[in-house]
C-alpha cells in the first residue's frame, strides 16, 4: 500500500522502498517510540513503559476478556485433579465481571463466543441460591428495567451489558475465525491487545488476581501462584468437581465481588466514597440507558463454529460419524448456493456435544441434522473423546458397522465414566478413566477396585472397552459414599446465619 500511495504521488518508480526488513524496522518505531532503529532488545534494567490508565464512561464501552489457568486442583470427569481454565470478562467502566467460563483444559473458541452471549443476557437466579441475590433487591433502578426487560423478573443481582468494544490478546483463541465471526454477528469491535504490554488489560489481569486471593485460597486443593505456597499434597486434596466449582464461582461473584466497593470506582458527586460495581452499573444506566438484547435460539446457533462439509446420499459424514435427516433429500449431491466453496454447506457445530450438527439450507435457516446413532449415545461427548475410542477401537468392518462399533463402545465408556461425575477423593493413576487422554491404550478391568486398571488391553479393542465398562457399572453400586465430599448437586456459600442457628 505504501508502494502504491508514492507511486500515485511521485510517479511509478520515482521513490524506491527500502527492504522489507528495515521498513518494518522504521514502522516498528513509528508505532512504539521505545522501539527506536538499531536499539537493543530490552533488558531488565529497560526503565518501564509509560502507563495511562484505561478510562471508559459507559458500561460495555471497553471489555477486557482474557483466560488463565486456576491456582486450584478440581476432580475432572474422570476422576484425576486438574487445573481448570477461567476465561473471563470485565467491563472497564463499573469494574463487573460480566461472565466467567471454566474448561477443564484447552479452552475452545466456541468457549469464547458463547461468553460474548452470556455477558449480553440477564443471569437467571438458579433455584439453590437464596432471594436476596435477585435483581429486585439490589441498589438498582428495576421497576424502570423491568419495564423494558421482563427477563430481569427471575435474574440475579449482575449487570447485563452488551460490549462495543472487546480487547484480547494475541491467544490462537481470540484471534480464531469463529470468535471474530461470533463479536461481527454481535457488533462487537475486537481490540487486540498490544504485544509485551500487559498492562493494556490491566482489569481483567487484576481481577484474576482478586480471584485467587478472595476466593480460591479458601478452597481446598489450592496450589498457590509457586511451589512455596502450597502444600505436599496440593493434588489430594481436590474435593470439588467443574460443575460444583462453577456454580460456587458464580454465587461469589454475585454475593461478593458485585457488592464490594471497588477503590477505582469514584461517582463526580461522591468523589470520597467507592462504589460497588452494582452501584455503578445503576449510576451509569441514568446516563446511557439499558436497551436489552433478545437473543434467540437462532442466534445461538449462529455463534457456534462453521465448517463446509458436501451433502451425499447417505447424508454427511464427519470424521467417521453420518448425520442424515429427512429435510436433507432434496439436497442430496447437490451444491450449495455458496459458489465460492465448491458446492460444500455451511455447517454449525458444537465441538462440546457431536451428537448432532446444524445446516444452513436455501431457506437461510439452520436446520438441525442429527448423528444416526444419536439414540444410542445419551450423553454428550467431545472431539477428543471420539479419537480415543477411534484409537482404541480397530476397524473390524464395513464403514457402516465399523460406526455401529464405534457408537457401542463410546456408549459404555461415558456410561463407566458416569459414577466418577460425582463429588469422590481423586483417584490414583492407576485407577484413572481413560476417556480424555488419547495417548493412554485401553484398559481392562479391575475386579477388586470396580475401576479399570493400567494394565494393557489387548489386539481386541472393544472387548476391552466392553469389559471397562462392566467394571465401571459393578464399581457404581459397591463404592462407598464419601460423606465429607460435596454432593454432586448445586453447591452453595457458607451462611454464617444458618450455621449459628444448628449450634
Amino acid at each position: 500500500m505504501t508502494g502504491q500511495i508514492l507511486d500515485d504521488a511521485h510517479g511509478p518508480g520515482a521513490v524506491a522502498l527500502p527492504p522489507a526488513s528495515t521498513f518494518n524496522r522504521l514502522v516498528h518505531a513509528l508505532a512504539d517510540p521505545m522501539e527506536l532503529p538499531g536499539r537493543p532488545a530490552r533488558t531488565a534494567t529497560t526503565p518501564a513503559r509509560p502507563f495511562t490508565a484505561t478510562v471508559a464512561l459507559r458500561p460495555g464501552e471497553m471489555v477486557q476478556v482474557d483466560t488463565t489457568r486456576l491456582d486450584v486442583m478440581v476432580v475432572a470427569a474422570d476422576g484425576r485433579p486438574m487445573r481448570p481454565e477461567l476465561t473471563i470478562a470485565v467491563d472497564v467502566a463499573t469494574r463487573s465481571i460480566l461472565a466467567a467460563v471454566l474448561c477443564e483444559e484447552g479452552t475452545k473458541a466456541v468457549d469464547a463466543a458463547l461468553l460474548l452471549a452470556e455477558m449480553a443476557v440477564p443471569h437467571p437466579l438458579r433455584p439453590t441460591w437464596p432471594a436476596a441475590l435477585a435483581i429486585a433487591h439490589a441498589n438498582l433502578p428495576y421497576q424502570r428495567l423491568l419495564a423494558l426487560d421482563q427477563r430481569l423478573e427471575h435474574a440475579a443481582a449482575r449487570p447485563v451489558v452488551v460490549p462495543e468494544t472487546i480487547v484480547v490478546d494475541r491467544g490462537a483463541v481470540f484471534i480464531s475465525h469463529a470468535f471474530l465471526a461470533a463479536c461481527e454477528t454481535l457488533g462487537t469491535s475486537v481490540q487486540p491487545a498490544p504485544p509485551r504490554t500487559p498492562t493494556a488489560k490491566g482489569s481483567v489481569e487484576r481481577t484474576f488476581g482478586a480471584i485467587n486471593t478472595l476466593l480460591l485460597q479458601h478452597i481446598a486443593g489450592y496450589t498457590g501462584s509457586n511451589p512455596t505456597r502450597r502444600g505436599p499434597r496440593t493434588d489430594a486434596e481436590a474435593r470439588f468437581t467443574l460443575p460444583q466449582l462453577q456454580d460456587l464461582l458464580d454465587e461469589w461473584i454475585t454475593v461478593c465481588w458485585h457488592n464490594h466497593p471497588h477503590e477505582a470506582l469514584r461517582h463526580p458527586v461522591l468523589p470520597k466514597t467507592a462504589l460497588t460495581p452494582n452501584e455503578m452499573w445503576g449510576a451509569l444506566l441514568g446516563i446511557t440507558g439499558y436497551v436489552p438484547l433478545t437473543l434467540t435460539r437462532a442466534d445461538w446457533l449462529e455463534l457456534l463454529p462453521v465448517r463446509w462439509n458436501a451433502v451425499t446420499d447417505r447424508g454427511i459424514r464427519i470424521d467417521h460419524r453420518t448425520y442424515d435427516h429427512p429435510c436433507l433429500n432434496a439436497h442430496r449431491g447437490q451444491p450449495s448456493p455458496t459458489a465460492s466453496r465448491r458446492g460444500r454447506w455451511e455447517i454449525h457445530t458444537h465441538p462440546h456435544d457431536l451428537r448432532q450438527i446444524w445446516i444452513r439450507l436455501p431457506d437461510g435457516h439452520l436446520h438441525e441434522i442429527p448423528w444416526i446413532h444419536r439414540d444410542h449415545v445419551h450423553q454428550p461427548f467431545n472431539d477428543r473423546v471420539w479419537r480415543h475410542i477411534q484409537t482404541a477401537l480397530a476397524r473390524r468392518a464395513d464403514r457402516d458397522r465399523h460406526e455401529a462399533d464405534l457408537a457401542d463402545a463410546l456408549d459404555r465408556l461415558l456410561r463407566q465414566a458416569r459414577p466418577a461425575t460425582s463429588a469422590v477423593p481423586p483417584q490414583t493413576p492407576s485407577q484413572r478413566l481413560p476417556a480424555t487422554d488419547t495417548a493412554a491404550p485401553a484398559t481392562k478391568p479391575d475386579t477388586t477396585g470396580g475401576h479399570a486398571s493400567a494394565r494393557p488391553a489387548e489386539q481386541d479393542g472393544g472387548d476391552s472397552l466392553q469389559a471397562a465398562a462392566q467394571a465401571g457399572h459393578r464399581g457404581q453400586d459397591s463404592e462407598p459414599h464419601d460423606e465429607g465430599a460435596p454432593h454432586a448437586g448445586a453447591f452453595v456459600l457458607y451462611d454464617a446465619q444458618s450455621e449459628a442457628d444448628q449450634w
